[in-house]
Protein backbone atom coordinates (compact mmCIF):
# COMPACT_ATOMS: atom_id res chain seq x y z
CA UNK A 1 0.00 0.00 0.00
CA UNK A 2 3.03 2.27 0.15
CA UNK A 3 3.07 4.28 -2.74
CA UNK A 4 1.25 7.01 -4.93
CA UNK A 5 -2.28 5.79 -4.32
CA UNK A 6 -1.65 6.30 0.14
CA UNK A 7 0.86 7.50 1.84
CA UNK A 8 2.07 5.47 5.05
CA UNK A 9 4.64 6.74 7.43
CA UNK A 10 7.93 4.75 8.29
CA UNK A 11 7.34 4.48 12.11
CA UNK A 12 3.21 3.59 11.52
CA UNK A 13 2.27 -0.07 11.41
CA UNK A 14 -0.46 -1.06 8.33
CA UNK A 15 -0.93 -4.56 8.48
CA UNK A 16 -1.36 -6.79 6.10
CA UNK A 17 -4.76 -7.83 5.07
CA UNK A 18 -5.93 -3.81 6.25
CA UNK A 19 -7.05 -1.52 3.30
CA UNK A 20 -6.30 1.86 2.62
CA UNK A 21 -7.88 4.16 -0.20
CA UNK A 22 -6.34 6.30 -2.40
CA UNK A 23 -4.95 9.91 -1.24
CA UNK A 24 -4.89 8.44 2.93
CA UNK A 25 -2.16 9.37 4.97
CA UNK A 26 -1.42 7.13 8.06
CA UNK A 27 0.90 9.17 10.53
CA UNK A 28 3.95 8.10 12.91
CA UNK A 29 3.13 5.92 15.41
CA UNK A 30 -0.36 4.56 14.27
CA UNK A 31 -1.24 0.90 13.74
CA UNK A 32 -4.08 -0.23 11.82
CA UNK A 33 -5.50 -3.88 12.30
CA UNK A 34 -6.33 -6.53 9.47
CA UNK A 35 -9.26 -6.03 8.26
CA UNK A 36 -9.66 -2.38 8.71
CA UNK A 37 -10.96 -0.30 5.91
CA UNK A 38 -9.58 3.48 5.44
CA UNK A 39 -11.43 5.39 2.71
CA UNK A 40 -10.11 7.79 0.29
CA UNK A 41 -8.29 10.82 0.97
CA UNK A 42 -8.61 10.68 5.03
CA UNK A 43 -5.92 11.58 7.64
CA UNK A 44 -4.82 9.30 10.52
CA UNK A 45 -2.63 11.62 12.62
CA UNK A 46 -0.31 10.28 14.76
CA UNK A 47 -0.65 7.40 17.85
CA UNK A 48 -4.27 6.27 16.45
CA UNK A 49 -5.00 2.99 16.87
CA UNK A 50 -7.86 1.39 14.50
CA UNK A 51 -8.92 -2.26 15.09
CA UNK A 52 -9.70 -4.86 12.54
CA UNK A 53 -13.81 -4.23 12.48
CA UNK A 54 -13.61 -0.64 11.67
CA UNK A 55 -14.83 0.88 8.79
CA UNK A 56 -14.04 4.63 7.85
CA UNK A 57 -15.79 6.44 4.67
CA UNK A 58 -13.63 9.48 2.93
CA UNK A 59 -12.21 12.61 3.60
CA UNK A 60 -12.36 11.64 7.59
CA UNK A 61 -10.03 13.13 9.96
CA UNK A 62 -8.57 11.34 13.04
CA UNK A 63 -6.98 13.49 15.07
CA UNK A 64 -3.51 11.94 17.32
CA UNK A 65 -4.50 9.78 20.27
CA UNK A 66 -7.91 8.26 19.12
CA UNK A 67 -8.68 4.60 19.33
CA UNK A 68 -11.30 3.50 17.30
CA UNK A 69 -11.91 -0.16 18.54
CA UNK A 70 -14.47 -2.91 16.62
CA UNK A 71 -17.71 -2.33 15.39
CA UNK A 72 -16.93 1.97 14.85
CA UNK A 73 -18.23 3.25 11.33
CA UNK A 74 -17.44 6.45 10.71
CA UNK A 75 -19.42 7.72 7.39
CA UNK A 76 -17.82 10.89 5.00
CA UNK A 77 -16.54 13.82 5.82
CA UNK A 78 -16.47 12.93 10.27
CA UNK A 79 -13.82 14.66 12.20
CA UNK A 80 -12.63 12.78 15.31
CA UNK A 81 -10.75 15.46 17.45
CA UNK A 82 -7.53 14.27 19.70
CA UNK A 83 -7.47 11.60 22.34
CA UNK A 84 -11.38 10.54 21.72
CA UNK A 85 -12.03 7.25 22.77
CA UNK A 86 -14.51 4.79 21.41
CA UNK A 87 -15.63 1.69 23.98
CA UNK A 88 -16.55 -1.94 22.22
CA UNK A 89 -18.30 -3.52 25.23
CA UNK A 90 -20.63 -2.30 28.33
CA UNK A 91 -19.87 -4.71 30.48
CA UNK A 92 -16.27 -5.13 29.90
CA UNK A 93 -13.97 -8.46 31.66
CA UNK A 94 -10.76 -9.26 31.99
CA UNK A 95 -10.38 -12.44 29.82
CA UNK A 96 -14.22 -11.70 28.26
CA UNK A 97 -14.15 -11.66 24.65
CA UNK A 98 -18.09 -10.58 23.29
CA UNK A 99 -18.66 -12.52 20.16
CA UNK A 100 -19.36 -9.37 18.07
CA UNK A 101 -18.72 -5.68 19.31
CA UNK A 102 -21.34 -3.21 18.88
CA UNK A 103 -22.22 -0.92 16.04
CA UNK A 104 -21.59 2.01 16.51
CA UNK A 105 -22.04 4.74 13.62
CA UNK A 106 -21.24 8.05 13.42
CA UNK A 107 -22.88 9.66 10.33
CA UNK A 108 -21.51 12.20 7.85
CA UNK A 109 -20.24 14.99 8.44
CA UNK A 110 -20.42 14.72 12.51
CA UNK A 111 -17.82 16.23 14.92
CA UNK A 112 -16.37 14.07 17.56
CA UNK A 113 -14.93 16.85 19.83
CA UNK A 114 -11.31 16.30 21.95
CA UNK A 115 -11.26 13.68 24.89
CA UNK A 116 -14.55 12.77 23.97
CA UNK A 117 -16.35 9.30 25.42
CA UNK A 118 -18.51 7.31 22.59
CA UNK A 119 -19.95 4.71 24.88
CA UNK A 120 -20.54 1.75 22.28
CA UNK A 121 -23.60 0.81 20.05
CA UNK A 122 -25.25 4.35 19.69
CA UNK A 123 -25.09 6.85 16.41
CA UNK A 124 -24.10 10.23 16.48
CA UNK A 125 -26.34 12.21 13.85
CA UNK A 126 -25.35 13.81 10.39
CA UNK A 127 -24.24 16.95 11.33
CA UNK A 128 -23.73 16.61 14.67
CA UNK A 129 -21.37 18.19 16.91
CA UNK A 130 -19.97 16.23 19.93
CA UNK A 131 -17.67 18.86 22.27
CA UNK A 132 -14.37 18.28 23.84
CA UNK A 133 -15.06 16.15 27.09
CA UNK A 134 -18.35 14.88 26.62
CA UNK A 135 -19.16 11.29 28.06
CA UNK A 136 -22.43 10.28 24.82
CA UNK A 137 -24.19 7.67 26.32
CA UNK A 138 -27.20 7.85 24.69
CA UNK A 139 -27.76 8.77 20.09
CA UNK A 140 -27.34 12.29 18.98
CA UNK A 141 -29.85 13.43 16.85
CA UNK A 142 -28.95 15.04 13.82
CA UNK A 143 -27.27 18.45 13.72
CA UNK A 144 -27.04 18.41 17.87
CA UNK A 145 -24.89 20.22 19.96
CA UNK A 146 -24.20 17.74 23.12
CA UNK A 147 -21.95 18.71 26.11
CA UNK A 148 -21.23 17.46 29.26
CA UNK A 149 -21.50 13.74 31.37
CA UNK A 150 -23.49 12.29 30.82
CA UNK A 151 -23.59 14.05 26.80
CA UNK A 152 -27.07 16.90 26.92
CA UNK A 153 -28.49 18.46 24.28
CA UNK A 154 -27.87 22.27 24.36
CA UNK A 155 -28.10 23.57 20.80
CA UNK A 156 -28.60 23.04 16.70
CA UNK A 157 -26.00 23.24 14.52
CA UNK A 158 -26.95 25.93 11.19
CA UNK A 159 -29.92 27.43 13.56
CA UNK A 160 -30.89 30.60 13.72
CA UNK A 161 -31.98 32.04 17.00
CA UNK A 162 -35.06 34.37 17.53
CA UNK A 163 -36.83 35.93 20.53
CA UNK A 164 -40.24 35.65 20.72
CA UNK A 165 -41.34 38.38 23.63
CA UNK A 166 -41.93 40.98 20.77
CA UNK A 167 -44.96 43.09 20.87
CA UNK A 168 -47.25 43.39 17.65
CA UNK A 169 -51.07 43.73 16.70
CA UNK A 170 -53.27 40.66 16.87
CA UNK A 171 -52.60 38.36 14.35
CA UNK A 172 -49.78 37.31 12.09
CA UNK A 173 -46.23 38.90 13.37
CA UNK A 174 -43.63 37.48 11.48
CA UNK A 175 -43.01 35.01 8.59
CA UNK A 176 -40.07 32.15 9.22
CA UNK A 177 -37.64 31.74 7.10
CA UNK A 178 -39.07 27.95 7.58
CA UNK A 179 -41.69 27.46 5.15
CA UNK A 180 -44.78 27.73 6.39
CA UNK A 181 -44.44 28.54 9.49
CA UNK A 182 -45.26 32.37 11.37
CA UNK A 183 -45.81 33.30 14.62
CA UNK A 184 -48.76 34.55 15.61
CA UNK A 185 -49.89 37.29 18.34
CA UNK A 186 -53.34 36.36 20.30
CA UNK A 187 -55.55 38.96 22.22
CA UNK A 188 -53.97 39.70 25.50
CA UNK A 189 -55.60 42.12 27.91
CA UNK A 190 -53.61 43.49 30.76
CA UNK A 191 -55.29 44.06 34.08
CA UNK A 192 -54.73 45.10 37.59
CA UNK A 193 -56.24 41.27 38.55
CA UNK A 194 -54.01 39.46 36.40
CA UNK A 195 -53.40 39.66 32.14
CA UNK A 196 -55.69 37.43 30.50
CA UNK A 197 -55.08 36.02 26.76
CA UNK A 198 -57.97 34.59 24.65
CA UNK A 199 -57.79 32.71 21.01
CA UNK A 200 -60.75 32.37 18.80
CA UNK A 201 -60.70 29.55 16.45
CA UNK A 202 -61.62 31.02 13.49
CA UNK A 203 -59.90 34.35 14.11
CA UNK A 204 -56.79 33.85 14.74
CA UNK A 205 -55.63 30.05 14.54
CA UNK A 206 -55.28 29.42 10.80
CA UNK A 207 -56.68 25.86 11.04
CA UNK A 208 -60.06 24.45 13.20
CA UNK A 209 -58.56 22.09 16.08
CA UNK A 210 -59.24 19.03 16.66
CA UNK A 211 -57.16 18.15 19.61
CA UNK A 212 -55.72 19.36 21.95
CA UNK A 213 -52.59 18.61 24.91
CA UNK A 214 -50.34 19.77 27.75
CA UNK A 215 -46.56 19.25 28.42
CA UNK A 216 -45.05 20.02 31.59
CA UNK A 217 -43.10 18.60 34.47
CA UNK A 218 -40.19 18.09 31.41
CA UNK A 219 -36.69 17.82 32.64
CA UNK A 220 -34.38 20.59 31.66
CA UNK A 221 -32.09 18.23 29.67
CA UNK A 222 -34.51 16.50 27.44
CA UNK A 223 -36.04 17.12 23.81
CA UNK A 224 -39.44 16.14 22.50
CA UNK A 225 -41.13 16.52 19.19
CA UNK A 226 -38.49 15.63 16.93
CA UNK A 227 -40.98 14.46 14.57
CA UNK A 228 -42.93 15.93 11.72
CA UNK A 229 -46.08 15.61 10.53
CA UNK A 230 -47.26 14.65 6.76
CA UNK A 231 -51.23 16.12 7.43
CA UNK A 232 -51.59 17.45 10.89
CA UNK A 233 -50.93 21.56 11.52
CA UNK A 234 -49.88 22.94 15.15
CA UNK A 235 -49.93 25.68 17.03
CA UNK A 236 -47.57 26.02 20.27
CA UNK A 237 -48.11 27.96 23.06
CA UNK A 238 -45.84 28.69 26.11
CA UNK A 239 -48.04 29.58 28.79
CA UNK A 240 -45.57 29.44 31.84
CA UNK A 241 -41.90 29.40 31.43
CA UNK A 242 -39.68 29.38 28.36
CA UNK A 243 -38.86 26.24 25.53
CA UNK A 244 -36.69 26.74 22.78
CA UNK A 245 -38.48 25.65 19.45
CA UNK A 246 -36.44 24.35 15.98
CA UNK A 247 -38.35 24.39 13.07
CA UNK A 248 -36.91 23.04 9.72
CA UNK A 249 -37.80 22.55 6.51
CA UNK A 250 -35.01 20.60 5.29
CA UNK A 251 -33.16 23.60 3.58
CA UNK A 252 -33.70 26.19 6.00
CA UNK A 253 -33.52 25.82 10.39
CA UNK A 254 -34.56 28.40 12.68
CA UNK A 255 -34.55 28.19 16.13
CA UNK A 256 -37.85 30.72 18.39
CA UNK A 257 -38.07 31.00 22.31
CA UNK A 258 -41.54 31.03 23.28
CA UNK A 259 -41.39 33.09 26.70
CA UNK A 260 -45.08 34.36 26.39
CA UNK A 261 -48.41 33.09 26.58
CA UNK A 262 -49.58 35.40 24.36
CA UNK A 263 -47.04 34.44 21.35
CA UNK A 264 -47.80 31.22 19.72
CA UNK A 265 -46.24 29.53 16.45
CA UNK A 266 -47.66 27.80 13.37
CA UNK A 267 -46.36 24.59 12.43
CA UNK A 268 -47.49 23.06 9.00
CA UNK A 269 -47.35 19.51 7.80
CA UNK A 270 -44.09 18.72 6.35
CA UNK A 271 -41.93 20.87 8.68
CA UNK A 272 -39.57 18.66 11.30
CA UNK A 273 -40.22 20.52 15.00
CA UNK A 274 -37.96 20.05 18.34
CA UNK A 275 -38.82 21.39 21.32
CA UNK A 276 -36.15 21.47 24.20
CA UNK A 277 -34.54 23.77 26.74
CA UNK A 278 -37.35 23.96 28.96
CA UNK A 279 -37.49 26.10 32.19
CA UNK A 280 -38.67 24.18 34.82
CA UNK A 281 -41.69 25.66 35.63
CA UNK A 282 -42.34 25.49 31.61
CA UNK A 283 -45.73 24.07 30.30
CA UNK A 284 -46.53 23.60 26.32
CA UNK A 285 -50.08 24.00 24.99
CA UNK A 286 -50.42 22.55 21.74
CA UNK A 287 -53.43 22.79 19.16
CA UNK A 288 -53.56 20.58 16.69
CA UNK A 289 -55.92 20.07 13.55
CA UNK A 290 -55.98 16.65 13.58
CA UNK A 291 -56.87 13.83 16.17
CA UNK A 292 -53.70 11.17 16.82
CA UNK A 293 -52.67 9.63 14.16
CA UNK A 294 -49.82 7.46 14.18
CA UNK A 295 -49.38 7.07 10.33
CA UNK A 296 -48.98 10.83 10.10
CA UNK A 297 -45.88 11.04 12.17
CA UNK A 298 -42.19 11.05 10.49
CA UNK A 299 -40.03 10.02 13.69
CA UNK A 300 -36.63 10.08 11.76
CA UNK A 301 -34.82 13.14 10.06
CA UNK A 302 -33.36 11.23 7.61
CA UNK A 303 -36.53 9.14 6.58
CA UNK A 304 -37.82 13.04 6.78
CA UNK A 305 -35.72 14.29 4.03
CA UNK A 306 -36.64 11.40 1.79
CA UNK A 307 -40.30 12.68 2.00
CA UNK A 308 -40.48 16.06 1.51
CA UNK A 309 -37.73 15.60 -1.45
Amino acid sequence: MRGIISEIHALAIVERGATLGKGSKVWAYSHVLEGAVIGDNCNIANSVFIANDVRIGDRVMVKSGVQLCDGVRLDDDVFVGANATFTDDDWSRSKFYPRKSPETYILIGASIGANSTIVSGITVGSGAMVRAGAVVTADVPPKAIVVGNPAMIVGYMDTDEKQTNVVGKVGELERSQVKGVKLHQIQNVKDLRGDLAALEWRKELPFNPKRIFFVYNVPNSSVRGEHAHKRCHQFLLCVRGSIAIVVDDGNSREEFLLCEPHIGIHIPPKVWGIQYKYSSDAVLVVLASHEYDADDYIRNYDDYLVYIK
